[in-house]
């Protein structure tokens, strides 16, 4: 199979590069500098695993050939402007929404008359510049069919196959929604608190001795998650509250942490957002997704709201100078 993975961050790399070693490789990517170095110098994994591939890097996708599949890993934001240069050449194949949260693979079926397939995974690396990513927690990723595009089981074994056969761990499943609401319920709890408090995922995520400790906000997120899943129809593949034990072990930033402390936009709408929203369609109250996705949302409002004033004051000091010299 010929393979192109859309976003080459850290989950998007290790993609990448693990499947590299098996088959035809292609990773689109935004910079010209990023894609130099990939075709320079290939990707190097270290940590879990520890390897160095060459696969071909483009920026336009008028120099590259069709598809038989894709793996979408950008961040969930960014999923409409960084498919829809290349949606095309996948007409003949299957996408994979490797992404966090829900809605993702809307937006990719939107673009492509290829099969798209929902991606879980909770695979973490450390992306240390363009050419080299640490794999960290070497975890499975779940596939299933995205059911408005009829997608064959039989492509979604096949795919899980060539993950495997690359040397990463996959599942194929029949119905992926329980897997995919597992991790949307622990992303969206761990990444929400993280953003807000701005601590990584720590000990303090599942702390629940003392009435203060943030543990008991995080269960009580995942809780309410769960009721919505349940509302939905859909019973869950793991316990979201048993994830964040083991990962509040590992001090990992999540990337909604990373996100804030650059001011970057987040992901939130496509978690405890799309939560929220869901609460509302199957008719059960979600407070505290909702007041979560309201709060990222204003903190995004005040780097704006912080640039203006900072252009005001630049503003008014350049005339005052004026005025006065």
């Amino acid at each position: 199979m010929r393979v192109c993975v859309i976003g080459c961050g850290a989950i998007g790399s290790l993609y990448a590069a693990h499947l590299a070693r098996v088959t035809e490789v292609w990773a689109f990517v935004r910079r010209d500098e990023q894609a130099a170095a990939l075709n320079r110098e290939g990707l190097r994994v270290s940590g879990t695993h520890d390897f160095t591939v060459k696969l071909k890097a483009e920026t336009d996708p008028a120099r590259m050939p069709e598809f038989d599949l894709g793996i979408s890993a950008t961040k969930a934001n960014d999923t409409e402007s960084s498919f829809a240069p290349v949606g095309f050449l996948f007409d003949r194949g299957a996408v994979i929404s490797a992404q966090n949260g829900l809605g993702s693979e809307e937006v990719l079926a939107a673009r492509t008359r290829g099969y798209i397939i929902r991606g879980t995974t909770f695979m973490s690396g450390t992306r240390h510049s363009d050419t080299h990513v640490q794999y960290e927690l070497d975890t499975p990723t779940w596939l299933g069919p995205f059911e408005p595009t009829k997608t064959p089981f039989e492509l979604v074994e096949r795919a899980a196959d060539l993950l495997v056969r690359g040397g990463l761990k996959a599942e194929a499943l029949r119905d992926a929604r329980p897997a995919q609401w597992s991790k949307l319920i622990f992303n969206a709890a761990v990444n929400g608190a993280s953003a807000l408090t701005e601590l990584p995922h720590s000990r303090e995520f599942a702390a629940c001795e003392n009435l203060c400790d943030l543990g008991h906000l995080v269960r009580d997120l995942m809780d309410e998650g769960k009721r919505v899943a349940a509302a939905a129809g859909v019973e869950l593949h793991d316990d979201p509250w048993e994830m964040n034990k083991i990962g509040a072990e590992t001090d990992h930033p999540p990337s909604m942490l990373y996100d804030i402390q650059h001011h970057l936009p987040t992901e939130v709408d496509f978690l405890s957002g799309a939560i929220a929203r869901e609460a509302i369609r199957v008719g059960v109250p979600a407070p505290l997704h909702t007041a979560v996705w309201r709060l990222i949302k204003a903190k995004e409002a005040s780097w704006r709201w912080g640039e203006r004033e900072r252009k005001k004051s630049a503003h008014h000091a350049l005339k005052t100078y004026r005025t006065t010299g």
